[in-house]
């Protein structure tokens, strides 16, 4: 089993290790349970991140006199993301 993202290929299963784990979830269900499992993880990994740069930003833009922000979460990232002062990870770690 290869996991990718993005065309490329970042992980794979051996046979030996997708019998490991068929020990304990059945074949029928292997797939979409690996498939399930992952889209939890990074679901998971998402909703975290959101919650900090949430936390993060609303007292920024309150204190530049922003009287409104979307409610949509993705309409809220691209708003902050706008910002002139808004720095990725990267770019903080960089000094960019």
């Amino acid at each position: 089993m290869k996991i990718s993202l993005d065309d490329k290929e970042i992980f794979t299963l051996s046979e030996t290790q997708k019998k490991v784990i068929k020990n304990d979830i059945s074949d029928d269900i292997f797939e979409d349970d690996m498939g399930r499992r992952l889209q939890y993880i990074l679901t998971h990994k998402y909703e975290e991140c959101f919650k900090r740069l949430k936390s993060q930003w609303e007292p920024r833009l309150k204190a530049k006199g922003v009287a409104s922000i979307p409610l949509d979460d993705d309409k809220f990232a691209e708003f902050v993301f706008s910002q002139p002062e808004y720095k990725s990870r990267y770019q903080k770690d960089k000094g960019v």
